[in-house]
């Protein structure tokens, strides 16, 4: 049930700021297992920011610590990812991702022991001079 909308990307200089919305039905905002990863060209997939609701914990990439802060509004179903002081090497389509409650493992790679397995169409973030 529900799809993960996202939202906030563009353009900004170096140093500038966004900030991504990950939009969610309740159901899927019920995962314990919440997240952003980020794509270049031509490179893999890799984390930026996940939240394990279990503990509370909330995981940044080293590159990110002290750039990101990932949020979550439960009124709004919405997981947000603020970026501060961004560099080109943020450049990357954003996706927002979640452990669909209930679906059997895929054995995809796990991040806080999640298995991210329900994915948005991401937002595309660039940053250049």
């Amino acid at each position: 049930q529900g799809q993960l909308v996202e939202s906030g990307g563009g353009s900004v200089q170096p140093g500038g700021s966004l900030r991504l919305s990950c939009v969610s039905s309740r159901y899927m905002f019920g995962s314990d297992c919440m997240g952003w990863f980020r794509q270049a060209p031509g490179k893999e997939r890799e984390v930026s920011a996940t939240l394990y609701r279990q503990d509370g914990r909330t995981v940044y990439t080293d590159s990110g610590k002290g750039r990101l802060t990932l949020s979550r509004d439960n009124a709004k179903n919405t997981l947000y990812l603020q970026m501060n002081s961004l560099t080109p090497g943020d450049t990357a389509n954003y996706s927002c991702a979640a452990e669909r409650p209930g679906l059997r493992s895929m054995g995809l790679p796990r991040y806080q022991g999640c298995e991210y397995n329900y994915w948005g169409q991401g937002t595309q973030v660039t940053v250049s001079s």
